[in-house]
């Protein structure tokens, strides 16, 4: 071993975590950034340095991303949950209904897009239930964490440490082998939280409630005659308690309903008139089974899932004001149709297209996605903006997609096909079928988290006693702390990573801390396998700050989190689980 080559390679390392906590930089910069120098100042031969890039599980987890894109797309678990989640009577129940299937979910789903479909579902769940939001979202955020621990695929983190073993030629985990450990430490986690969230959770309003929004629209929607919501009650259909949003009233065959009773029963044909603000006109689209009323929408030229909403505002300028909508033949003129409008904040009454438009009315459209590009620029309108997440799911292509999931595990499972194999195959399915599209495809990729997994792996590749050895060197130390003893030295490994995801990132911390828990297992004259075991569980199970997992930092807004929050009741967490899986480690995989 080098004394410079070590000393270099642990300076790049500590430099890496120090910039990683107090940098505004991303991970996948800093890493890069230090892999790089360590290249330069000839460490590691730049071929081996990047060989994480063609690594198979970097290459898994970006198939991951597209297969979990076309699930969330079709809304092929979003029915499932609206059907689990029904309406409790108490606050550990409806913890229950939440935790017990979005575990199960993450461990064959990446947690990320599971939290995407559950947030806007829970935020008017805990309104029907009489809870805040800030009771539901934090458990949530650590039920997903905690299922995934369950299965090698549950993380893009467990994936990238399974695929790992086989540059230390070592033998990859089976699909549920992380459950003999993981599934512990999700019962301990799940346990803890329904014991705990009530004292130690906060009862505070979300940060997006603080403020009111000025946009107010009325909108009308229709129930069509093959919608599931046909015979439910408006409370059984979850239209009774819509967040920013009410239903005003109900016209049935010219006979309007008004102050309609949740107990009323939805009918085909149906026209639904809502007042409210345009973030829940985009959850009144997502609801199977409802369209706008107008029956413009179906003249316009792409299919409802290659559009979304768009918000617009009418310039002076525009040719079409001083003219009512359905004079100006706004469809044929702009290939977009008005759903609402709204003028100087306030809702406008009556037939959207008997409203003669004036200057500075905002206007809710319909269109497709190219709309905003186009008329971006144009002198007809001030200011055109997308609404996020507004596009329509492709509900009827639902089925595929639980198909494609099953047929995923069941490759992994019973034929024994790798991840990489069987993601890739399932990519293509749901992008040859339609139910993600090719550049929602390349969209849903974090490529900013396939470089910190590459990066990360080059640096650990330096770190090895091929090249510069500090793994060992590092190793040597711990192990001599322990006083030689393995189940000390799984604990410290444990605690390091522990500490790094945190701190850090989960990707990040694995990669960097894989080398070191190899090297230990080496000095010890042990198997390595429950090092690695405890690395993998380790840098997944991040609770203690919003910073170190994606789905902590999600719901941190919407559930109007502060920072002590995670410490308050993600601290304690982390704690037990270190302590489950160092005991339960050595039970599966020997020393």
């Amino acid at each position: 071993m080098e004394p410079f080559g070590i000393a270099l390679t642990l300076g790049v390392v500590v430099a890496a975590i120090v910039a990683m906590i107090g940098s505004r930089a991303g991970p996948d910069l800093i890493l890069l950034a230090g892999l790089t120098i360590l290249i330069i100042a000839g460490v590691v031969p730049a071929k081996e340095a990047v060989h994480g890039f063609s690594n198979p599980g970097l290459l898994s987890v970006a198939f991951l991303f597209i297969v979990a894109e076309g699930i969330a797309q079709t809304g092929a678990i979003s029915v499932l949950i609206q059907k689990m989640l029904g309406l409790p009577t108490s606050r550990i129940a409806a913890l229950l209904r939440i935790m017990l299937p979005t575990a199960t979910m993450s461990a064959f789903l990446n947690n990320t897009p599971v939290v995407a479909v559950m947030l806007p579902v829970l935020d008017d769940w805990s309104k029907k239930c009489r809870l805040s939001a800030s009771q539901l979202l934090l458990p949530l955020s650590y039920a997903t964490i905690l299922g995934g621990l369950c299965t090698v695929i549950g993380t893009s983190t467990t994936v990238v440490v399974n695929e790992l073993l086989a540059t230390e030629e070592l033998t990859p985990l089976g699909l549920f082998e992380p459950g003999f450990v993981g599934l512990p430490c999700c019962i301990a986690g799940l346990i803890y939280i329904l014991a705990t969230s009530k004292l130690l959770l906060p009862n505070r309003k979300a940060a997006s409630m603080q403020f009111d929004d000025p946009r107010e629209y009325t909108i009308e929607m229709l129930v069509e005659p093959t919608s599931p919501l046909i015979g439910k009650t408006i409370e059984e259909a979850g239209l009774r308690h819509l967040q920013g949003m009410f239903l005003m009233e109900v016209d049935r065959g010219g006979n309007i309903l008004p102050a309609v009773s949740p107990n009323e029963r939805l009918s085909a044909n149906d026209r639904l008139v809502f007042v409210g603000i345009v973030e829940s006109v985009v959850d009144l689209q997502k609801l199977p089974g409802l369209t706008p009323a107008t029956d413009q929408v179906f003249k316009l030229d792409s299919p409802r899932s290659e559009r979304c909403l768009i918000e617009a505002v009418v310039s002076n300028t525009c040719p079409i004001i001083n003219t009512a909508i359905r004079d100006a033949r706004f469809r044929t003129r702009y290939n977009a149709v008005v759903i609402a409008v709204s003028r100087n904040g306030q809702r406008m009454r009556g037939k959207i297209g008997d409203i003669v438009l004036l200057p500075g009315d905002t206007l809710l459209l319909e269109a497709h996605t190219s709309f905003a590009d186009i008329q971006r620029n144009s002198r007809d309108f001030y200011l055109v903006s997308r609404v996020e997440n507004s596009t329509p799911l492709r509900r009827e292509k639902a089925w595929i997609a639980q198909l494609v999931l099953v047929g995923l595990v069941l490759l992994n499972t019973v034929f024994q096909w790798s991840i990489l194999q069987s993601a890739l195959l399932a990519s293509m399915v749901l992008i040859l079928t339609g139910c993600v599209k090719a550049h929602e495809a390349r969209g849903s990729i974090d490529w900013s988290i396939l470089v910190t997994i590459a990066a990360g792996i080059g640096i650990g590749e330096a770190m090895s006693d091929r090249h510069s050895g500090a793994g060992s060197f590092v190793a040597e130390y711990l192990t001599s702390f322990a006083g030689g003893q393995p189940m000390a030295s799984l604990a410290i490994i444990y605690g390091i990573t522990m500490i790094f995801t945190n701190l850090i990132t989960a990707k990040a911390a694995a990669t960097l801390v894989f080398p070191i828990a190899i090297s230990t297992a080496n000095n010890l004259g042990v198997d390595a396998m429950p090092f690695v075991v405890a690395v993998m569980i380790a840098a997944a199970a991040c609770f203690a700050t919003p910073v170190g997992y994606q789905t902590n930092l999600m719901v941190q807004g919407p559930g109007g989190y502060r920072y002590v929050d995670y410490i308050r009741f993600g601290g304690p967490l982390t704690l037990l689980l270190w302590l489950v899986a160092v005991l339960v480690i050595p039970l599966r995989w020997g020393f």
